[in-house]
């Protein structure tokens, strides 16, 4: 190889570790910044099984570095603590015997100062890692993987806050910036063959998850998107009109859902003498009418795309739309560092795809053509998870800046609506 080539090459790779290794120390920074607020009562608390506490959050991403990068590739390294493997392993069968999901919240041990101190001796020893092209796949899958931690940190507290009947703010913020009012239209596709899922050449710090491949072709009718995220005006008159009282909206299992839990409205709204308000990181908050409605589930979805005389897209329809208008997954109102950890979440509205809220499509979280999960435990990260959810497509308030791309695929079960999830209407053509 000439020596002006290999020069090149190894400029190429020595930039691109410095990045992985920012974007790690950025990652590891904002998770931290984000329970910073929390006393420790507030991080050991669990408040259902679907959430986990925020202590265990900066545990258990922890543990995924020491797990599957320092145990087996930093020669000499000793894990911090034999018996947190137990304590904090979620679901990797692989990995053997692990606290029940439910009983997180019963770990009033170790406490937050012991599980920072943790994840600093674990910084220190990814530092040799981070330098290494070989690991360069793995550490960005656990970068991406603490990055979605720190949206269900976000989420589960806010959840866990609002079991407290006096509704306390994790944030004391003053709100400065003014709500956008929704975009009226509609964006049309001529529909035709549209390809699906994430190329290598277009995987962003070269990662995607493997749930995001292989590509493949599949064929759409014309259809149109909805340039607006519904809101909470819209959901309102949702409501008025009956929305929750009337069995012909709903599916089946909805409806059963909604009678069996005595549904009425989007979770953490509530209507007070001084008008409608809902539950945020800052407390209870009036409700903006121009704010995209937010922490509603799948069977509310559909029945408000019913009731509005429309239906959820697919998720090859999302994704061909944000490739047709050319979408920038960056910008929308996302979560960013530090100014997220200065200012709540809070949906803003707007005409941007990304951002905001979650969008939940009328697709069924299944493989793609000719998938195969990764080899080893890593392959339990996605595949074992595609029976019985939905998948949403975008990104919300909550999720990190630059998480998020056209081909991403999130997935909830239907009932599920404590994360920031919201509706964006199609029609067909």
């Amino acid at each position: 190889m000439p020596e002006a080539q290999s020069r090149s090459i190894d400029d190429d790779s020595t930039a691109a570790s410095a990045s992985l290794a920012a974007r790690f120390a950025t990652t590891r920074q904002l998770s931290e910044a984000l329970a910073a607020p929390l006393s420790e009562a507030d991080a050991t608390i669990q408040s259902m099984e679907d959430a986990s506490p925020a202590k265990w959050h900066l545990a258990h991403t922890t543990w995924f570095w020491e797990t599957f990068l320092l145990r087996d590739y930093l020669p000499g390294y000793r894990l911090f603590d034999d018996e947190w493997p137990y304590l904090f392993n979620s679901y990797y069968e692989t990995e053997g015997a692990r606290i029940a999901r439910d009983r997180r919240g019963m770990l009033s041990r170790p406490g937050v100062a012991q599980i920072l101190d943790w994840r600093a001796h674990v910084d220190a020893a990814m530092a040799p890692l981070l330098e290494d092209p070989a690991l360069a796949d793995l550490v960005a899958l656990g970068i991406a993987h603490e990055q979605q931690h720190a949206e269900l940190l976000l989420t589960d507290i806010k959840h866990a806050l609002h079991q407290n009947p006096l509704g306390p703010a994790m944030w004391q913020w003053q709100e400065t910036s003014a709500i956008a009012a929704p975009v009226a239209g509609w964006l049309e596709h001529p529909g035709g063959m549209a390809r699906i899922g994430m190329l290598s050449s277009e995987k962003p710090g070269g990662f995607a998850f493997d749930n995001e491949g292989p590509v493949h072709r599949v064929l759409l009718d014309p259809f149109a998107l909805s340039r607006s995220l519904v809101t909470n005006r819209e959901w309102e008159a949702f409501i008025t009109d009956g929305g929750y009282t009337t069995p012909s909206l709903w599916l089946s299992d909805g409806w059963a859902w909604v009678k069996a839990n005595a549904i009425s409205a989007p979770l953490y709204w509530r209507d007070g003498q001084t008008g409608g308000e809902h539950f945020t990181h800052q407390g209870w908050q009036a409700r903006e009418p121009d704010a995209p409605v937010t922490h509603i589930s799948y069977y509310e979805a559909d029945a408000f795309a019913t009731w509005a005389g429309a239906r959820l897209p697919t998720e090859f329809e999302w994704e061909a739309i944000a490739r047709a208008e050319g979408s920038d997954p960056a910008t929308g109102n996302q979560l960013d560092h530090p100014a997220g950890c200065e200012a709540p979440p809070m949906p803003r509205g707007g005409s941007a795809l990304f951002g905001d809220c979650w969008q939940f499509t009328r697709s069924a979280y299944l493989p793609y053509p000719r998938y195969r999960p990764a080899a080893g435990a890593v392959g339990e990260y996605n595949g074992k998870f595609m029976s019985g959810q939905c998948v949403l497509k975008g990104a919300s308030c909550a999720t990190v800046r630059g998480h998020s791309r056209a081909s991403y695929r999130n997935f909830f079960y239907p009932h599920q609506r404590w994360q920031f999830t919201g509706v964006r209407l199609a029609k067909d053509l």
